[in-house]
C-alpha cells in the first residue's frame, strides 16, 4: 500500500507529536508499505537528520519529503496546506492519505472523493473541547473565541462524515465522538506505542539509597508535576528525577522555583530537554516512575501518553492518576498503583509504600514490562492496517 502521511510539523520535532508520527510511519514501512511523510523543514541550525535524531534505521520504503515553506506561522501553514494538496492530487497519487492534523484532514474532506485518495484521520481529542480547556492548562495558550470553536466543531463533523477511515487513541474518545456526531463505520481504537527491542529481558531497579522517583515528559501544569513535587516533599529522603522541559518555556523555571520553595531542590534533578533516544536509559535508573496527570478533558478521555508506554517498557513500578484513559491500559495493583488525581497525599503514600516494599515494586514493574509488548510500534502499525485497507478498498 502506498501511504502519504501529512504532518504540518517541523521535523525533527522534540515533542510527542514528532516521535509518534515518525515511529508510526517507520513501523508501517517496516510492515511492507511504501510511506511518504510530508513535513516542514527543521528550523534548528545546523539542521538535524530525523532518522539520527529519533534513532531509527533508514529504510527504502520510508521517505521524508520536506514542504518548502518559510516565513511567519500563518505563511508556513498556508504554504504547507497548498503543498499537501498538490501532493495529494498529483499524478503520483497514494493509495491512502493519513494524518492526525484536523485542519489538513478537513481540507482534504472538502475535496470530492473522486479527485483524491481515500482519507484516514487519527484523532487525539475533540478539538473544541481541547481548545476551550487549553488556556487553563498551558501558560502560553490563548483563549479560543466562539468563532474558532464553531469552526473546529464544523471541521470535526466534516472529517467524521467524510474520512474513509477513523482512528482514535482511546476508547473514551471514540465513545464521545459517536455520542456527539453519530455512528460511523471503519473506526478503530489504536493507542500510542513504544519501541520494543528484540531479546528483551526485565532488569530489576537499582538498589540505590535513597530511592529515585522519575517523571518524563512535558511540564505543563495539567501534567501534574507540581503535585509530584509536593508529594516528594512528604517522603524524604526519596530523590526526584524530572526528565524534560524547555528552557524557553515558563514551566521548567516555575517547577525549579517550586522545588526550592518546598526545600527539596537539593534532591530533585531537572534534566531539561533531552533527546528521545536517551529517555529510556534515564528512566531505568529510577525505582518508581510517576504519571501524575490532573483531571481534565484531555487527561480523562483524550490522552494515550507516550511516557506511559515508555514507563512500561523499562519495567519500573508505575504510580499513575486514576483516570478513564489511563485505566484503558493500567490496572490498579495489577501492573500499577492508581491514585486520586491531584492528591499529593495519595501520591506520596503510594510512593512510600513501594519504597518500603521492594518486592511489590518489582512485581508491578515486571507486570508492566510484560504488558508493554502489546504496545510496540509494530503492533500499532498492525492495528492500523485494517483501517487503512478498508478505506483504500471502500
Amino acid at each position: 500500500m502506498r501511504i502519504y502521511y501529512f504532518a504540518d510539523i517541523r521535523l525533527p520535532l522534540e515533542r510527542a507529536n514528532g516521535i509518534q508520527t515518525m515511529e508510526t510511519c517507520h513501523a508501517l514501512a517496516g510492515r511492507g508499505h511504501d510511506v511518504t511523510l510530508v513535513a516542514r523543514p527543521d528550523t534548528h541550525r545546523p539542521k538535524r537528520d530525523p532518522y539520527e535524531y529519533y534513532g531509527l534505521a533508514r529504510t527504502p520504503r520510508f521517505a521524508i519529503e520536506v514542504a518548502p515553506v518559510a516565513g511567519p506561522q500563518f505563511a508556513r501553514r498556508v504554504g504547507y496546506l497548498s503543498f499537501a494538496l498538490g501532493r495529494a492530487l498529483g499524478k503520483a497519487r497514494a493509495d491512502v492519505m493519513f494524518t492526525r492534523d484536523l485542519g489538513v484532514a478537513a481540507m482534504f474532506a472538502r475535496v470530492p472523493p473522486t479527485l483524491r485518495p481515500p482519507l484516514v484521520y487519527e484523532s487525539h481529542g475533540y478539538a473544541p473541547d481541547v481548545a476551550a480547556e487549553l488556556p487553563e492548562l498551558i501558560a502560553t495558550a490563548r483563549p479560543a473565541g466562539q468563532r474558532k470553536l464553531r469552526r473546529l466543531a464544523d471541521n470535526e463533523a466534516r472529517v467524521w462524515q467524510q474520512a474513509g477511515g477513523y482512528v482514535t487513541i482511546t476508547r473514551a474518545l471514540a465513545d464521545l465522538l459517536t455520542e456527539r456526531l453519530g455512528a460511523r463505520d471503519n473506526v478503530a481504537v489504536v493507542p500510542d506505542g513504544v519501541r520494543i527491542g528484540s531479546n528483551r529481558v526485565w532488569v530489576p531497579p537499582p538498589s540505590t539509597e535513597p530511592a529515585v522517583v522519575a517523571y518524563a515528559g512535558h511540564l505543563y501544569a495539567w501534567k501534574g508535576v507540581d503535585v509530584l513535587l509536593d508529594a516528594l516533599a512528604r517522603v524524604p529522603p526519596v530523590r526526584g528525577l524530572i526528565v524534560g522541559g524547555h528552557e524557553e518555556e515558563p514551566d521548567l523555571s516555575r517547577l525549579r522555583e517550586r522545588a526550592r520553595q518546598l526545600g527539596i531542590a537539593d534532591r530533585v534533578e531537572f534534566t531539561g530537554l533531552v533527546a528521545p533516544s536517551s529517555v529510556p536509559d534515564r528512566l531505568t535508573r529510577a525505582t518508581i516512575v510517576v504519571l501524575p496527570n490532573l483531571t481534565s478533558a484531555i487527561s480523562s478521555r483524550f490522552t494515550s501518553p507516550l511516557k506511559l508506554f515508555e514507563y512500561m517498557a523499562v519495567g519500573r513500578a508505575i504510580v499513575a492518576s486514576d483516570l478513564p484513559a489511563i485505566r484503558e491500559v493500567l490496572r490498579d495493583c495489577v501492573n500499577a498503583r492508581l491514585v486520586q488525581p491531584g492528591s499529593a497525599a495519595e501520591l506520596a503514600g503510594a510512593i512510600a509504600a513501594l519504597v518500603a516494599d521492594a518486592a511489590e515494586a518489582e512485581r508491578l514493574g515486571r507486570a508492566a514490562f510484560e504488558r508493554a509488548s502489546d504496545f510496540g510500534w509494530d503492533r500499532r502499525a498492525a492495528r492500523l492496517e485494517p483501517v487503512l485497507e478498508r478505506a483504500r478498498t471502500s
